[in-house]
């Protein structure tokens, strides 16, 4: 089970940021996105929609109490930070203890308290200068997981091609 937790979402600042967390967390195969942060009603439901039409079974929900998301989480516990660690030097432990366990995958909006970096078991950085938390989420996931490529239940998908055909509906 793959996990994603998006702290310090801000409502009306950080939508279309925290909608892209989303949407990547989905596409490499996250089980489930929490937000914490400001409630964001229509965030919540555009990540369900988005879902609902493009498949898969990735539940969405928020919650106020992010630190028990991290304490009480079972498995390998990675924040996503540019003072963390480089992946390069500890991509193969990662992966090692990754295997056949739960992920839970922190990433920040705002600036994260100093309680999360002492409460997980690895602080890792995909690059030591700024960048966004989508393309950390990004790099790491498909480092760790890989790219997932179909979806259950999918009303909408992709038709690759060289001539832009972007879209078609499935017959149900």
């Amino acid at each position: 089970m793959t996990k994603v937790l998006r702290l310090g979402h801000r409502a009306g600042r950080d939508d279309r940021i925290s909608t892209h967390v989303g949407l990547t967390a989905r596409q490499w195969g996250a089980d489930e996105i929490v937000f914490a942060g400001e409630r964001d009603v229509n965030m919540l439901e555009s990540q369900r929609d988005i879902i609902h039409r493009w498949g898969g079974k990735t539940e969405v929900r928020y919650t106020e109490e992010w630190k028990e998301e991290i304490r009480d989480f079972e498995g390998l516990k990675v924040h996503l930070t540019m003072y963390g660690e480089k992946i390069d030097d500890k991509i193969d432990q990662l992966e090692e203890e990754i295997e056949d366990r739960n992920l839970l995958v922190v990433v920040g909006a705002e600036k994260v308290p100093r309680w999360v970096y002492k409460n997980v078991d690895y602080n890792i950085s995909v690059g030591n200068q700024p960048h966004s938390e989508i393309a950390a989420l990004a790099v790491f996931l498909d480092r760790v997981k890989g790219l997932k490529e179909d979806f259950e239940d999918a009303d909408i998908e992709v038709e690759p091609s060289q001539d832009r055909k972007l879209t078609r509906k499935k017959q149900k």
